[in-house]
């Protein structure tokens, strides 16, 4: 059996790292992820889990909209909430967490322009080049369109 799980997508809020009664740190994340289908590009929301070493290092590092690559198996679990309902929950169990993106490209990323947000650049001589390894739009999502 294989239970593997590979996500590439932007973070929706910063994580915050919690410890649990026994010292063990985790941290639970969205990640935003483009599925492209025929019709128009549509987002899904993956609830993500890290613990110890990881958790430290997402919490320390990362932040809302920092692009992360994510690495770990799907689970699944439920509980009984405070009304008696049973909550059902399936989430990434994260082996290792990647930073795709440089400090500094992410402290500009707010700044783009129009152009840059539709995937051309200005090359040295202030001429639009086509971007050609992310040809799609740009993820941009507010917090009023999140799911939580």
């Amino acid at each position: 059996m294989i239970n593997r799980v590979i996500l590439v997508g932007r973070m929706t809020k910063d994580p915050q790292i919690r410890k649990t009664q026994t010292g063990k740190s985790v941290t639970s994340f969205t990640v935003a992820v483009n599925r492209r289908s025929s019709q128009q590009d549509q987002t899904d929301f993956i609830n993500c889990v890290a613990w110890e070493r990881t958790a430290e290092v997402t919490a320390q590092y990362a932040k809302k909209g920092s692009l992360v690559g994510v690495e770990g198996r799907l689970t699944s679990r439920s509980y009984d909430d405070a009304t008696g309902k049973r909550v059902y929950v399936t989430e990434v169990l994260c082996d290792s967490v990647q930073f795709l993106e440089s400090k500094a490209a992410s402290e500009q990323r707010p700044q783009q322009t129009t152009a840059q947000q539709s995937g051309y650049y200005p090359d040295s001589n202030g001429s639009l080049q086509d971007d050609d390894f992310n040809t799609g739009p740009l993820l941009d999502i507010s917090s009023d369109d999140l799911p939580f």
